[in-house]
Parts: structure tokens; C-alpha cells; sequence
């Protein structure tokens, strides 16, 4: 058996990054999979006398993660089911950076298993032992008795879970759940977010944009079509902007510094759907916390280089 010591930094090295994008695909979220994980860890380091091996670390960690979203979401069960596109509505869902996913080759793991936008939106439809069962089975791929073992209930229900769970999604999510995964990030993307983040007058905004685009930035109602969306876009707004990718799409990290101000505030995430080399959808994140995601800070010195 491994040392104490050496056990919790063998295991938050091996593991850290696949348990916390496990803990995002539950969660929707940067800063709640960062409390999941931590928690996790704690709890493991906890209990690492009672670990038995008749899982591998990764299986265990992952159920205590599940469980652990699970007694953080009891009262989410009773919840109102959420009505229409939840990127227009919810302030709860937030984009996942692809620098978590690259820092060293043990991320190729997490990298593998991370999933686009569009299916995290469509769990968050889903009610929290169901979203549990549906991440457990088809995310990562675990046998209907593990999922049973782990959500402490009987294979059936576990099945049925699951199933509930499927027909749900497939009402939000891309119909081939080859599309679940994260996209690889192409270099038409690249060029277009370059372009993006550089164009500053309405001429230069509008070329980029299909006809239909909209923006969703809740709590704010959508933005929708190609003039609205100019209009919004060309407002003459003082920011500083950084591009970016996150869940395989490209990105930019918005500050903006108001009339007086000193100082440039972290403010919203722009992630772009890109189709046919146009812009059709801008999800933009509103809040210091998707910015600091990234591992940017809250506010800039306008001197400031990054």
C-alpha cells in the first residue's frame, strides 16, 4: 500500500483533471466542479483507510464525486423542469477553458472525455440522480451495475434512470452522440475569432455574421438576427479582450472598463458557434467567475499585459 502522503499526491496527480471534468459535466459549471473536486480529494483523504482496491482510484473517486453532487442537489429533485433553451435563461452553466485540458500529457485523458456546450445545456434539463446516471453510463462508460453500485440502487433502477435520462436528452442535444464530444477547434475557427475579436466598427462586425445570428447572455433576453446583433455588438464600449477556446469552441474573454473607471473589469466570456465560416451564435457569459476560469484575474491595470 502507498504511503499516505504519497497516496494523496499520486492521486490528485493521476486523477485531478478527468475527476473535475467529470465533476463540470454534473455540475455545468467551472467554480462548482472546482468545490466538487476539492471536496472529493478531502473525502477520499478521509476515507483512504477504507479503500479496498477492488476498484481502481479513478472508479472510486468518481463515486464519491457523484455522491457528493448528489447530497448538494436534494432540494434541486423537487425542482420546476426548466422550460425553453436553457443558454438564454440560465446563469447557473458556464463554459469549460481547453487550457485545463493541455497543461501535460496526462490531460489527454480529461481531453478525451470532455463534451461540447450543447450537451452540458441539455443535462441541465435532466434532475440531478438522473443527470448522475446518464454522465456515469454514456459519458464515461460505466456498465449498468457500476452505475447501480455507485447511485446505490438496483441495477433496474439504475436502467431506468438511464433511460428516462436518454429521452430527455435526445429532446436538447445533438441527435449522434459522436457530437457530445468536445470539437476539435479548426483554424477557419481560429481565424474567425481573430477577426472577432479585432473588429471594432459595425462594417467590420457584420461580415462575420450569419443572417439568423443570436447571442444569448442571461439573465438578459437573447439577441437575435444579423442587424440586432451588429447593433449590439458595434455599441463604442471601452474593452480589452483575450482570445481563448473552450469546450472545443473558440473564445473571447471580455473586460470592460466603464466611464471614471481606473481599471478594466473581468465581465463575460463570448464562446462562438461557427457555421460555414459565419458566425450563428455568440453565448456569452456574464460574471467574474467564468473569467477567472481561465485563470485571468478579475480586473486589469490598463497598462496591464497578459
Amino acid at each position: 500500500m502507498v504511503s499516505a502522503p504519497g497516496w494523496r499526491v499520486t492521486a490528485y496527480d493521476d486523477h485531478w483533471r478527468d475527476l473535475h471534468a467529470h465533476c463540470y459535466r454534473l455540475a455545468g459549471n467551472v467554480a462548482d466542479a472546482d468545490e466538487l473536486t476539492q471536496e472529493t480529494f478531502l473525502r477520499a483523504w478521509r476515507a483512504r483507510d477504507r479503500f479496498e482496491g477492488r476498484a481502481s482510484v479513478r472508479t472510486w473517486l468518481y463515486r464519491i464525486a457523484t455522491n457528493l453532487f448528489l447530497d448538494t442537489r436534494k432540494a434541486a429533485e423537487r425542482r420546476t423542469a426548466p422550460v425553453g433553451d436553457i443558454l438564454e435563461w440560465s446563469t447557473t452553466i458556464g463554459p469549460y477553458p481547453d487550457g485545463l485540458l493541455v497543461s501535460d500529457v496526462a490531460s489527454g485523458v480529461a481531453a478525451a472525455e470532455m463534451v461540447e456546450l450543447a450537451l452540458i445545456a441539455a443535462l441541465m434539463y435532466l434532475p440531478p440522480r438522473q443527470r448522475a446516471a446518464f454522465v456515469l453510463r454514456d459519458v464515461s462508460g460505466w456498465t449498468p451495475a457500476e452505475v447501480a453500485d455507485a447511485l446505490g440502487v438496483a441495477v433496474p433502477a439504475a436502467n431506468s434512470l438511464v433511460q428516462r435520462a436518454r429521452h430527455t436528452v435526445r429532446g436538447h442535444a445533438p441527435t449522434d452522440p459522436r457530437d457530445w464530444r468536445r470539437p476539435a477547434l479548426t483554424a477557419d475557427d481560429e481565424a474567425i475569432l481573430r477577426r472577432y475579436a479585432d473588429a471594432s466598427d459595425a462594417e467590420s462586425i457584420r461580415i462575420l455574421l450569419a443572417d439568423d445570428v443570436r447571442i444569448t447572455m442571461p439573465p438578459d433576453p437573447p439577441v437575435v438576427g444579423i442587424d440586432a446583433v451588429t447593433a449590439f455588438l458595434a455599441r463604442p464600449l471601452d474593452w480589452r479582450t483575450f482570445s481563448a477556446s473552450a469546450n472545443g469552441r473558440p473564445a473571447l474573454v471580455n473586460y470592460l472598463r466603464g466611464a471614471g473607471s481606473a481599471r478594466y473589469e473581468g465581465l463575460v466570456v463570448d464562446l462562438l458557434r461557427v457555421v460555414e465560416g459565419r458566425i450563428a451564435e455568440i453565448n456569452a457569459f456574464v460574471g467574474a467567475a467564468h473569467v477567472a476560469a481561465f485563470g485571468l484575474p478579475a480586473t486589469l491595470d490598463p497598462a496591464a499585459h497578459l
